[in-house]
């Protein structure tokens, strides 16, 4: 039994009403035709097509095709019925109502007209009149009785839980006891706040057919819900009586012995019904993957969810599912081998999950193995080529590997495959932009920075990168500087940036501007051992006319690993080059 809100369009039963219907005269390009004979012939073609036109799923020339008719013959209520059905499939749903109307009112004995007009007026939030519409064809038909099931239905949805009861109560006095009545019945006296009558309905389920467990789980929940916490738990204990590995009861129990600080009976519930192998994998996942979600906020969840993950991997050690959700806690706690190995036999029981290569990439990435990570890419690439991520992975990869060229292939077909969210997007043209800049293709390098920020202008990355590779080129300083100050003002403490806007302001001539910021920097452990940050020291300090210290600072820049082009000769020479 259900509620039919979708009535299917039996044209064909009334093809004879729409061909029989009184025809009335029309004018059509300021011409009058009277001849009835006509008119006739016109008005059936017009239906016949639009018929065709609704059957090919053409729905809006079928409507045209409707109206035109009722400009030839406004008295066929078929035609306003068939409207009513293709405005309600195309969710219009005043219009839907307005001409559900005047076919019911036009022919009051056909059913299929009122069950729409009790559909139209339900999807209208109508539901008073829908369930006056059920009640009357309940009473011209008694032997339907989904007329009088959707009727207590429609009630319920009014707000009027006691009117609902009474229409269901006389339907089982009619077929007897059924389940979906039941069920029905149990939601009005809940919403009610009849607990006890509620419970007395499923009871009758128990009584009907004792065997099915169903009806117990039914019974121990409407308990639960309204912390009847001992009868709740006598139902369980009873279904346990009868099934002693009933995964749910024992999740329930479970669930009593947290609450009351019983942690042993606690994990012995939970342990006899994850080891139970016939309990779904799937509700299993469910129940631990807040676990994973709840990690971050607290570390001694993460215990408790790999102690669970063990569980569902030995009950189901054929399944890829519980491999996989093991590894997210893995990687959720940072331990990247764990998560690796994990990762790895979910991918030897099933290779057709995307999610899973996708962590592994984001593993290889997050240890910093770019020519694992280019393997792996490669692979996922051949098997998922409609997966952007996998492109993503494979250009992270090739730039790490200072393979520039390619890296751009990939992220440019990343960029083609066009399914990935803005804020990948804006990723990958961030690389994009170190890897035009990295060959010397400038112009390509400040599109994808530009096209970056405009996805994510609050970027503090690309912010800088951008602005630091204007200010080695000498142009747009002024932009670079903005830049560059913007991206201290959303991560100030980054000694990173304020290398970057000391150069810029070492570029533009500010040479005490650019001392301050180098020197804010070089406050920080990192940046003392960075030797890019002291060579530009060394840089600004001469540009100061401070020749020792300069040359002290690129001397230390040299011994710390510094490579770029007159490093030698600046000390040497003692002087700054450019």
């Amino acid at each position: 039994m259900r509620i039919h809100f979708t009535v299917i369009g039996l044209a064909g039963l009334f093809l004879m009403g729409a061909c029989n219907g009184a025809k009335n005269s029309a004018t059509r390009k300021g011409t009058t035709v009277k001849d009835p004979v006509v008119l006739e012939q016109r008005a059936d073609s017009l239906f016949f097509a639009a018929q065709r036109s609704k059957m090919m799923g053409d729905y809006r020339t079928a409507l045209t095709q409707y109206s035109d008719y009722l400009r030839l013959n406004k008295n066929n209520a078929t035609v306003y019925y068939e409207m009513a059905r293709l405005f309600l499939e195309g969710q219009n749903l005043p219009l839907t109502l307005s001409f559900a109307r005047r076919a019911a009112a036009m022919d009051t004995s056909n059913r299929w007209f009122q069950v729409t007009l009790a559909d139209a007026y339900a999807v209208n939030a109508q539901f008073d009149s829908a369930a006056i519409v059920f009640g009357k064809l309940s009473t011209k038909y008694p032997d339907n009785d989904d007329y009088l099931f959707n009727r207590a239905i429609l009630l319920s949805k009014a707000n009027k839980p006691a009117a609902a009861l009474v229409v269901l109560n006389q339907l089982e006095d009619k077929i007897g006891v059924v389940e979906e009545l039941v069920y029905q019945k149990q939601k009005l006296l809940l919403k009610m706040s009849l607990v006890d009558e509620a419970a007395a309905e499923i009871q009758k389920l128990i009584n009907t057919n004792p065997q099915e467990t169903r009806y117990y789980h039914l019974l121990a929940e409407v308990y639960d819900a309204n912390d009847r916490i001992p009868e709740a738990k006598a139902i369980y204990d009873t279904i346990l009586a009868r099934d002693p590995d009933n995964p749910r009861a024992l999740i329930a129990l479970a669930g009593y012995e947290k609450k009351a600080g019983n942690t042993a009976g606690y994990w012995q519930y939970l342990t006899r019904s994850f080891a139970n192998s016939t309990y779904s994998i799937d509700e299993k996942i469910a129940y631990v993957y807040p676990y994973l979600q709840m990690t971050q906020l607290d570390s001694t969840k993460l215990h408790d969810g790999l102690q669970l993950t063990s569980l569902i991997v030995k009950a189901h050690p054929d399944d890829a599912k519980g491999y996989a959700l093991r590894g997210d806690m893995y990687s959720q706690a940072d331990m990247l081998d764990s998560a690796q190995q994990n990762y790895k036999k979910a991918l030897s029981l099933d290779s057709t999950r995307f999610s899973v290569w996708y962590q592994m990439m984001w593993i290889y990435s997050r240890k910093e193995d770019p020519k694992a990570l280019l393997a792996l890419s490669n692979t996922v690439t051949e098997r998922f080529p409609k997966e952007f991520m996998g492109y993503y992975f494979k250009g992270v990869a090739s730039f790490l590997l200072q393979q520039y060229s390619a890296a751009i292939s990939s992220l440019n077909t990343a960029l083609e495959i066009g399914n990935g969210e803005r804020k990948f997007n804006a990723d990958i043209y961030s690389l994009l932009g170190d890897a035009y800049h990295a060959i010397g293709q400038h112009a390509q390098s400040d599109s994808s920075y530009e096209h970056a920020l405009l996805i994510r202008p609050k970027d503090a990355l690309v912010l800088n990168n951008y602005s630091y590779y204007l200010s080695l080129r000498g142009e747009n300083l002024e932009r670079a500087a903005q830049m560059s100050k913007e991206s201290l003002e959303i991560e100030p403490e980054s000694p990173t940036y304020m290398d970057t806007y000391a150069w810029v302001l070492f570029r533009q001539d500010k040479f005490e501007e650019a001392k301050q910021w180098i020197e804010k920097a070089l406050q920080y452990p990192e940046a003392q051992q960075n030797p890019n940050v002291l060579e530009h020291y060394g840089d600004i300090l001469f540009n100061l006319k401070d020749v020792t210290k300069a040359v002290q600072y690129w001397q230390l820049a040299k011994e710390k690993g510094a490579t770029s082009v007159g490093l030698t000769r600046k000390i040497a020479e003692k002087k700054y080059i450019q």
